[in-house]
């Protein structure tokens, strides 16, 4: 029901979707995952504990889940139980070790967003329900739409550069999703975003901003969204400094008056989960959003790089590493189709390799928009490798035909000199 009209009198209302991603990648080291949990997790679910008006939605990805399970970190685990419990905070859906969804195949695709529900719904309980899918980077295309609807949810949240249409504020577009399906889509304010992420705001310039999302009367919403370690690890006490002040401003009311040049009265802002955004705003007309991510520009989609920190057409470090991701799970199809008992364990670990192996990071840290780290993207270049290993070993093992063991050889010899060349780009690059 559309309740988003206000009666005349009353006071209209921005509603703001907070959403938190929180995320580390496979085979994070101890010492970083530590000093994340001490200067950002612990901290940030302290605050929202002390702030029973406070409300989010948080992407968890599994792979974090299950870190914090084996290094110990329960007091999150319980911590982000009870948030959920209380009803101040929901989870999303994603994929498990943080790929770029419309990069890789899309059983893989499939594959990666079951096995973020499940290790999810093993660790969080049954306080995972999620409605609403948060894609890796916020990296989407609309052939995901029907994949992602099979998940069950109801709803994507992606950029704001990926809008097709004039900016909505009072309601909620649909992307189709194929069999009569649609879900509820919803773009990311980059700029209010932004200016939080990278520290370029406070929270007096930030209701000001919120204040100018003027619509007739109407209520209205934005969504922001960031990364969670924004808060404290990336930036020391921003949680303090920014969340904290805002928290108690919402919930101490009445709002901020808006400036003398415009004497209307300020709108009463409060925080929401995305899911009572959804619920609360009216429909509007089914969009097909643009191909792009959280980090793509104007630029970048005249150039037709709608991903560009991952697979970008001038970088020539991302099409090695693509090249060798593709040879790498042709094997892992080989021994999967020619699978005997025999290689079982080996298959097993190649097939836990390659779902690690597509994670972004690796990607990410040979961007070079600013990100380079040689070690980062080696490091991703060991885990394709690892699963060229134990594929192979598996198709050995069992009664593959010759041609199956020729194709096999040829793959490894092209996978190798690639490495190779990978290499020898970061010794001297």
């Amino acid at each position: 029901m559309n309740r988003s009209r206000r009666r005349e009198g009353q006071m209209d209302t921005v509603i703001v979707g907070l959403l938190l991603h929180y995320y580390q990648p496979p085979g994070q080291l101890a010492g970083v995952l530590r000093r994340v949990v001490h200067e950002c997790y612990r901290p940030l679910l302290k605050l929202f504990q002390e702030h029973p008006a406070a409300r989010a939605t948080f992407n968890v990805n599994g792979v974090l889940t299950e870190m914090l399970d084996d290094h110990g970190y329960a007091d999150v685990l319980e911590g982000w139980r009870g948030l959920a419990a209380s009803g101040r905070v929901e989870f999303t859906g994603s994929g498990k070790y943080h790929p770029i969804l419309p990069l890789i195949p899309a059983a893989e695709a499939a594959r990666q967003i079951a096995l973020n529900d499940e290790a999810n719904r093993r660790l969080l309980g049954e306080v995972y329900r999620p409605r609403g899918f948060f894609p890796p980077e916020m990296a989407w295309d609309h052939a995901l739409a029907p994949l992602v609807a099979r998940a069950g949810v109801d709803w994507v949240v992606m950029s704001g550069i990926a809008c097709p249409v004039e900016w909505p504020v009072t309601r909620v577009h649909r992307e189709a999703a194929g069999d009569g399906h649609a879900l509820a889509i919803l773009f990311r304010d980059d700029l209010l975003s932004n200016k939080v992420a990278f520290r370029t705001t406070d929270v007096a310039g930030f209701l000001q901003d919120v204040h100018r999302l003027r619509s007739d009367g109407t209520d209205r919403y934005v969504v922001i969204a960031m990364d969670a370690e924004t808060f404290g690890h990336h930036i020391p006490g921003w949680e303090r400094e920014f969340l904290a002040p805002l928290f108690a401003a919402l919930a101490a009311g009445p709002p901020v008056r808006a400036a003398a040049a415009n004497p209307a009265p300020a709108p009463r802002v409060r925080l929401a989960t995305v899911s009572e955004i959804v619920d609360q705003m009216p429909a509007a007309p089914a969009v097909v959003p643009r191909a792009s991510s959280w980090s793509t520009t104007r630029e970048d989609l005249e150039h037709h790089n709608p991903y560009p920190l991952w697979r970008h057409r001038g970088n020539e470090i991302h099409r090695l590493l693509w090249w060798h991701l593709e040879q790498a799970m042709a094997l892992l199809q080989l021994a999967e189709q020619w699978r005997d008992p025999d290689g079982d364990q080996d298959f097993a670990t190649a097939r836990a390799a390659a779902d690690m192996a597509l994670h972004s990071d690796q990607f990410w840290w040979a961007s070079r928009r600013p990100h380079w780290s040689p070690g980062m993207v080696h490091r991703g270049l060991n885990l394709q490798r690892d699963l060229i290993l134990h594929a192979v070993r598996a198709l050995n093992l069992s009664d593959a035909p010759d041609e199956a063991r020729r194709e096999a050889q040829e793959r490894v010899a092209v996978a190798r000199d690639l490495a190779n060349r990978i290499t020898d780009r970061l010794f001297w690059d």
